[in-house]
């Protein structure tokens, strides 16, 4: 059912933040970072695959990704929604339910044998796709999955995200510069607000962990190797 009521977007950021915190997908470690893909560590991990379990709280930032998407970019401006693969998945059939539009998914690659395809399900040329995923952080992965996309003869100028890091200042320039446009509901500024309000952290980690947002690079460095 496509949902009708417009919360604000402070709302909506502070409400998916409180949920994230609630089902401990936000981990928040000072003394032993965390090392991410790209091999750099951080004080920070959010784990957003972990939403498909909680029905109450999945339904509810659905239905906000929804609405912020047909805000942001228009009530009638796609005919498909794709999932990247594969943490996007669930979280684009759940949306593609809510607007009433065919439901894709791209492959990280191909997959090797039959039609070694990139693109699952129906996607046609002339279709205008909102790629939908979990997260980002920089933006980089989402380029490979809009080429795929328009690979077919499709347009996607728009991704829609739970969660963006909104740390990293050259990602929406980035995806811009692709032709791309990003929405989200949250970042790490509302998590770290939220978390300092309900005191899911104690203070300390919570001032490493905003001397990390702030800057993460300079932060990094200082911690490498």
């Amino acid at each position: 059912m496509i949902p009708t009521s417009f919360p604000p977007r402070e709302e909506i950021a502070r409400l998916t933040a409180r949920m994230l915190l609630e089902i401990k997908a936000v981990h928040f470690n000072a003394e032993t970072p965390f090392t991410l893909a790209s091999g750099l560590p951080s004080p920070t991990y959010i784990d957003c695959r972990k939403l498909i379990s909680y029905p109450r709280i999945r339904s509810t930032l659905m239905d906000f990704l929804t609405v912020t998407v047909m805000r942001d970019a228009g009530f009638e401006a796609f005919d498909n929604i794709a999932g990247g693969e594969t943490a996007g998945i669930p979280f684009s059939a759940l949306v593609a339910e809510r607007m009433a539009l065919p439901m894709t998914y791209v492959r990280k690659k191909p997959k090797g044998y039959g039609r070694n395809a990139r693109i699952e399900g129906v996607m046609t040329e002339g279709q205008r796709v909102l790629l939908v995923e979990d997260l980002t952080t920089d933006g980089g992965s989402k380029l490979s999955f809009v080429d795929a996309i328009r690979e077919t003869g499709a347009t996607c100028a728009h991704t829609a995200v739970i969660f963006y890091y909104g740390i990293f200042p050259d990602t929406t320039q980035r995806l811009a510069d692709h032709g791309v446009s990003l929405h989200h509901l949250c970042t790490w500024w509302d998590v770290l607000a939220e978390a300092r309000e309900s005191e899911a952290f104690d203070e300390a980690t919570l001032v490493e962990v905003e001397s990390f947002l702030r800057s993460p690079r300079a932060w990094q460095d200082a911690r490498k190797g």
